[in-house]
């Protein structure tokens, strides 16, 4: 068996070869990695990444923690609320991004891709070993089924926007498929590959958005076994995975079953973990890793608590304003509200001193604005100067703070005075318009431990005469309110990859600023934010990505869209003593995917 399909794989190496030799007329060199603007770490030959251990033994169960609930096995639609695990685990891309490289991507599916000379097009040979999890081999009109239904309008419509600038899909052989380009895109070559790849006979006679209910049919290492709509899913090793001994995926994927436990909040997913329930813990919050990440089992040893180093540029998190409501339009008004929040007693109190403050969109990263804009970036800025605030370019933006000579209460102050140029002043101990209406702020939370973060910004709010109103909803409520934008001010995050690119349309651009289930939390409506994204989007080089991000950090500062929270530079994460982890770290990262893709379980 294993001689005919190397036979196929030969035969379909020639065959692309005669296709390149005699159909295409120039830069015909395929490759099979391709890195974003520098040449790729690993060489053609390589024999697996340096953030996994080849020799890793298969075997052993994990189970891990899903927050909320589930109702759907589809995570590419934008109704309900899909597994955890699917996507890392079900499906695979064409190409592998890997995890100590800013922007590189190796062929999986794939095994080589090349540029057209005049950057429009892209094509990808497909691996002829490659195949469905039901043993049906991945053909190019697999890889354009995939591409047409994400487009569609039965997808989520982000597939939409990340994707806008690809034109069509096209099948030129059985094992060879050409995308083709509306616009020069300096990494849309690249975040092609990235598209998930599943069968037709997936969703059978059913409309693609009405699969929820339908065991995916992928070519992952993995498949769904059982699951409990809202409770678990178990997913099982595929002992015919058919990538298990490429170099792009050695050393991966090395437990045999995975279970996802459902918990409805993480206060009570704690207790759990540390009874034994599961097995990993990623912590996002302060207080519990100070205070609640201890005990006996972790005093001797069973449970291991520690921070992960990475290089991660940490993007932005923040309380967004919704600009699509009235009250929120003015930007006099999100920089009042914004200077009520008080960070330095937040980081104190409540936070043990473990996070810095977010001061930018690209913040712990090469591409956040400092200073003054000047040379280059100056001169981008200079084409816009009539529609940006003057400020931009004599003063650096920077977040409140209370730190002296500043203090809350000249901030107050200052916010009052804000408040009252966009006409808002206090009557009776009441924040009103002109035309007597109070100024109301609802929060809306899905996170338990968030409202203690809140309360003291509600106190401080108070003494601008603002009345402040939160509550945490669950999470299927959360998301539908979310998706339809439905909230005053919620808790979002823009996270950032050193190669920012496409996705930069979903947070920012005009166009998903009413798009359903964009990332576009704010309501970004702003000429000049199209501009930048467009020109990063549309770089030669990485010194203009720079020059952009830094212009494009500039303008959305200045846009007052959210109030700032914060970041940290390690991943905090405990675990039960049973894993084996490789003795070199990736860069870019999350840890639950690395654990997932690269650690194992100890023989005992």
């Amino acid at each position: 068996m294993l001689n005919t399909m190397l036979d196929r794989w030969f035969d379909a190496r020639v065959s692309l070869f005669l296709i390149l030799l005699f159909c295409l007329p120039v830069n015909v060199n395929a490759v099979p990695a391709m890195g974003m603007g520098y040449a790729p770490k690993y060489p053609p030959d390589y024999q697996h990444f340096d953030y996994v251990n080849p020799d890793a033994p298969k075997g052993g169960e994990l189970t891990l923690m899903g927050l909320g609930t589930f109702d759907s096995l589809n995570p590419y639609l934008l109704k309900g609320i899909s597994a955890g695990g699917l996507g890392t685990l079900v499906f695979e891309s064409l190409l592998e991004k890997s995890l100590d490289e800013p922007f590189t991507e190796y062929g999986l599916i794939a095994d080589d891709f090349y540029l057209s000379d005049d950057e429009l097009s892209v094509t990808f040979h497909i691996n002829p070993l490659a195949k469905f999890s039901n043993g049906d081999a991945i053909t190019a009109e697999d890889v354009k089924y995939s591409f047409d239904i994400l487009m569609s309008k039965a997808a989520h419509p982000q597939f939409r926007v990340y994707y806008g600038d690809v034109k069509s899909a096209t099948v030129i052989d059985e094992l060879t498929v050409r995308f083709d380009f509306k616009n020069k895109n300096r990494e849309l070559h690249m975040i092609i590959g990235e598209i998930p790849i599943f069968s037709k006979k997936w969703a059978g006679n059913l409309a693609f958005d009405k699969t929820g209910d339908v065991v995916p049919i992928a070519s992952g290492p993995y498949r769904v076994e059982k699951y409990d709509r809202g409770k678990s899913i178990v997913y099982v090793r595929n002992p015919d995975y058919w990538a298990q001994d490429l170099p792009v995926r050695k050393g991966m994927f090395n437990y045999e079953k995975i279970t996802y436990k459902y918990y409805k909040d993480s206060t009570i997913a704690l207790e759990a973990f540390k009874a034994g329930e599961f097995d990993f813990f990623f912590e996002n919050y302060s207080k519990r890793w100070a205070r609640s990440h201890n005990g006996p089992r972790y005093d001797s040893g069973e449970i291991i608590k520690r921070e992960l180093t990475h290089k991660n540029n940490a993007g932005m998190q923040g309380f967004a304003f919704n600009t699509r409501r009235d009250k929120f339009k003015d930007v006099r008004v999100r920089r009042a509200l914004s200077l009520a929040y008080d960070f330095e007693w937040a980081n104190a109190k409540l936070f043990y001193n473990q996070y810095v403050r977010a001061d930018s969109y690209f913040s712990n990263s090469e591409l956040a604005a400092k200073g003054l804009p000047e040379g280059k970036e100056l001169a981008l800025l200079e084409k816009y100067r009539d529609q940006l605030p003057p400020e931009i370019f004599t003063r650096q933006w920077q977040p409140a703070t209370t730190l002296p000579p500043y203090s809350l209460r000249k901030n107050l102050i200052q916010a009052r005075d804000l408040l009252a140029e966009a006409g808002w002043t206090v009557q009776d101990g009441v924040l009103k318009n002109a035309e007597g209406e109070p100024f109301v702020l609802d929060i809306l939370l899905v996170q338990s431990g968030f409202d203690r973060i809140i309360a003291p910004y509600a106190h401080n709010l108070k003494k601008l005469g603002v009345e402040t109103r939160y509550r945490k909803v669950d999470s299927s409520l959360y998301k539908r309110r979310m998706d339809t934008f439905e909230f005053d001010m919620v808790v979002t995050s823009f996270p950032s990859s050193v190669s920012p690119g496409n996705e930069l349309m979903n947070m920012f651009y005009s166009s998903s600023a009413e798009m359903k289930g964009s990332r576009n939390m704010p309501g970004i409506k702003n000429p000049v934010v199209d501009a930048l994204v467009l020109e990063i989007i549309q770089a030669k080089d990485r010194e203009h990505v720079i020059i952009a991000s830094r212009a494009l950090d500039r303008v959305l500062l200045y846009g007052e869209y959210l109030v700032p929270n914060w970041y940290i530079n390690v991943h905090r994460v405990a675990y039960w003593n049973k894993f084996g982890i490789p003795k070199t770290q990736p860069l870019y990262y999350d840890p639950v995917s690395w654990m997932l893709k690269a650690w194992w379980i100890k023989k005992q």
